[in-house]
């Protein structure tokens, strides 16, 4: 008798239209060609904070895909981080727009069915302003790497 995997989500974050903001959705996008397995679903969303938990929630596993910007970052570098990393992140603009730590944290308080288990690919970006559906090169080389990245998370949890 075989174990059944866990109900998984992969969501690929961010604008696609927003030249590397959009990686998370060419990536979810890449998986969606690659990846037929039932217990999985696969979707691309431009959506941040409280709207997170709405997509999560139910799930027993997700895989988030996004980009990130850091001081030093190389573009292209990828990042595999779990949400207690994101918590200490402060960059909302609104009350109503949260991080996705802090998000989390109030689906606990609501005793909302979350994921018992979310790992987050972050890929280091560039240029998050220029009108683009295409990626700077660096990380544009990433998605393939990050789509293996991925994969490789599925099959270790198997």
């Amino acid at each position: 008798m075989s174990k059944s995997r866990p109900r998984t989500l992969i969501l690929g974050l961010g604008n696609p239209i927003l030249c590397d903001d959009g990686v998370g959705y060419q990536v979810a996008m890449a998986l969606k060609e690659k990846l037929d397995m039932p217990d999985v679903d696969i979707e691309e969303a431009g959506i941040a904070g409280l709207d997170l938990l709405d997509m999560i929630t139910g799930y027993e596993r997700v895989i988030i895909i996004d980009a990130i910007q850091t001081e030093k970052g190389k573009p292209g570098r990828i990042y595999r981080l779990g949400p207690d990393l994101l918590s200490s992140t402060r960059h909302s603009g609104t009350p109503h727009d949260v991080n996705i730590g802090t998000a989390l944290e109030l689906g606990k308080k609501l005793k909302l069915k979350l994921p018992r288990e979310i790992t987050i690919f972050a890929i280091e970006v560039e240029d998050v302003t220029s009108f683009s559906e295409v990626c700077t090169p660096g990380v544009k080389k990433a998605v393939p790497r990050c789509v293996a990245m991925v994969i490789q998370e599925l099959q270790i949890a198997s």
